[in-house]
């Protein structure tokens, strides 16, 4: 049996007013403080640094105390992350990812999100 890790963990800072309409059609967008005020808008933004292993499916991702399985890693989504902060959450349960960058996730509810909540990855190491 493989080691479990925290392959990124953050807190959210910052919720822009265009997440919910996102958050209702299945999808959070994260980016680190960083972020340029237009893509603010509808981004949670959080104090993530460290990315220290890939994304891969079967990881989970934990959203305060929700669990969400990963199903498919876009090519892209872990330059993403580790350079940008910037993590496109799918709620579809997608076991190919559309676009470069999207981490599809079990088609479950989407949990509200809010300043404070704790995002982690965990992870085989």
């Amino acid at each position: 049996m493989s080691e479990k890790i925290i392959k990124y963990i953050a807190t959210v800072t910052e919720i822009g007013p265009l997440v919910k309409e996102f958050t209702e059609a299945g999808i959070l967008v994260f980016f680190g403080d960083d972020a340029p005020p237009e893509l603010r808008e509808f981004s949670i933004i959080h104090d993530g640094k460290d990315l220290v292993a890939d994304i891969s499916p079967t990881d989970t991702i934990i959203i305060d105390d929700e669990l969400y399985l990963v199903m498919a890693v876009g090519d892209i989504a872990n330059k993403n992350l580790s350079n940008l902060g910037h993590l496109i959450m799918k709620f579809n349960g997608s076991e190919k990812a559309q676009l470069p960058g999207d981490v599809c996730v079990e088609d479950k509810p989407v949990h509200q999100v809010k300043i404070g909540s704790v995002i982690q990855i965990i992870g085989e190491k």
